[in-house]
């Protein structure tokens, strides 16, 4: 019999553990037998002690094997099941887009997204401010979403991952959200669940990424295509730049409404086109729909320009609660914060540096993210018209709107903001956002 404490001890102090051993752990976190503070301990262990790629295989499958497995082939799903995973970044919304991208290109995408992690928002999260919509429909629901309209963004339930879920919601509260070995289990279980043929990863790094250093990204990358390799998944992994709010919004129904405005045929801010087409073309020559990515690029561009990816993305909000008319009518049914304030540029010069966390952790305090699993969010709370790097700006110049439920918020995160974004007389050297 698996005793809980005796195996976080063995981590704690650095042992290894074996697969039987991990695989009871797990059954136990399902089960409720191994308890809130065993599972923060266990996480706190493999935070400082780490894993070795045995345990991190061993893990990753035995949270897989909590739940159910998708077996798409036997519901009739003949085209190739893709899907894509970010580790997070404020103002990443690219799922949003990529999911009805791929699936108007030929795809099945069962997307299994999470809510916000730290000072990152959730897909769910943005999901949920579209009334109606149902993050956990179940799972005759999803399959058919899948099978009619190509692609379906869901939480894991009950059925799938049902030990990621648990150890998800205390590892956002607990510190140990960087572990790159909780981390790799936590994505790849809910992927290996999914039963997908190909996953590509947008692995981001930079001020507002939990990795902030481009070889943190790289070893992150290394772990997650070396555990899928092994549990039989093809994974290609992209490295992304996080040094500045990816698009011009920041806040949940702000996101949802900067795609649907770049899915209607508006105009897109380009770091976030070059993210969201690059993982879309790596993901259509993964699953074998196009030979090469430009080509891949181009069957993207076109199912934008012809609203086939928008089509795509109404069928789903309908199929999943929400409302059939979202794309034509988002405004009647995206929340907004009463309060909208812009923000004045002190100096005239060239935007060099953005605390991208310091953003983050400041719409987090807005009522934009949690601080407690049990807390509610507020969708309509975030950033809209945020600068970019590289960008002239002059005095008095709004650097982002704040939008917020009363003034006193507000008054206090224009000043806040103010100082999380720096304003010289040189221009930074740019960077690109997709390096691999």
């Amino acid at each position: 019999m698996m005793v809980p404490q005796e195996l976080i001890r063995r981590k704690r102090d650095g042992e290894s553990l074996s697969g039987g051993e991990l695989a009871d752990f797990i059954a136990g976190v399902s089960a409720d037998t191994v308890t809130e503070g065993q599972i923060a301990a266990f996480c706190m262990a493999v935070y400082f002690k780490g894993l070795t790629l045995d345990e991190r295989v061993a893990l990753t499958q035995a949270m897989t094997r909590s739940g159910r497995v998708m077996n798409w082939r036997a519901l009739g799903v003949s085209g190739p099941i893709l899907d894509k995973h970010s580790t997070g970044g404020v103002g990443d919304k690219t799922s949003l887009v990529l999911a009805p991208l791929v699936a108007a290109c030929g795809g099945y995408v069962p997307m299994v997204a999470g809510r916000g992690l730290g000072h990152t928002g959730g897909t769910l999260d943005k999901l949920e401010s579209i009334p109606g919509y149902l993050i956990q429909p179940g799972l005759e629901r999803w399959q058919d979403t899948v099978r009619q309209v190509g692609c379906a963004i869901i939480g894991a339930g009950a059925e799938l991952a049902p030990a990621d879920r648990r150890m998800y919601a205390v590892r956002d509260t607990t510190a140990t959200v960087e572990s790159l070995d909780l981390i790799t289990a936590s994505i790849l279980s809910k992927k290996l669940a999914a039963g997908l043929d190909a996953l590509v990863m947008d692995i981001k790094f930079g001020q507002g990424a939990f990795m902030s250093e481009l070889s943190q990204a790289q070893a992150l990358a290394n772990s997650i295509e070396a555990v899928a390799k092994q549990a039989g998944l093809r994974t290609s992994a992209l490295l992304t730049d996080m040094n500045q709010v990816l698009g011009t919004t920041a806040g949940n129904a702000l996101e949802v409404r900067e795609c649907i405005d770049w899915l209607a045929g508006g105009r897109v801010e380009a770091r976030l086109a070059e993210v969201t087409l690059a993982l879309a073309a790596r993901l259509l020559v993964m699953g074998g729909l196009t030979q090469t990515e430009d080509e891949a690029r181009r069957r993207c561009e076109q199912a934008l320009a012809s609203g086939a990816a928008a089509e795509r993305f109404a069928r789903m909000v309908a199929m999943l609660g929400g409302p059939a008319d979202i794309v034509e009518r988002a405004s009647a049914y995206l929340p907004a914060a009463p309060i909208q304030r812009a923000v004045p540029s002190p100096r005239t010069g060239y935007i060099t540096r953005m605390d991208v966390r310091g953003l983050g952790l400041l719409i987090l305090e807005l009522g934009g993210g949690r601080t407690r699993p049990q807390d509610r969010i507020d969708p309509s709370v975030g950033l809209s018209q945020v600068v970019a790097l590289g960008q002239v700006i002059d005095t008095g110049q709004p650097l982002a709107i704040i939008h917020a439920q009363d003034d006193a918020q507000a008054q206090w995160a224009a000043h806040k903001l103010t100082g999380l974004i720096d304003i010289t007389e040189s221009a930074p050297v740019s960077a690109p956002v997709v390096n691999k």
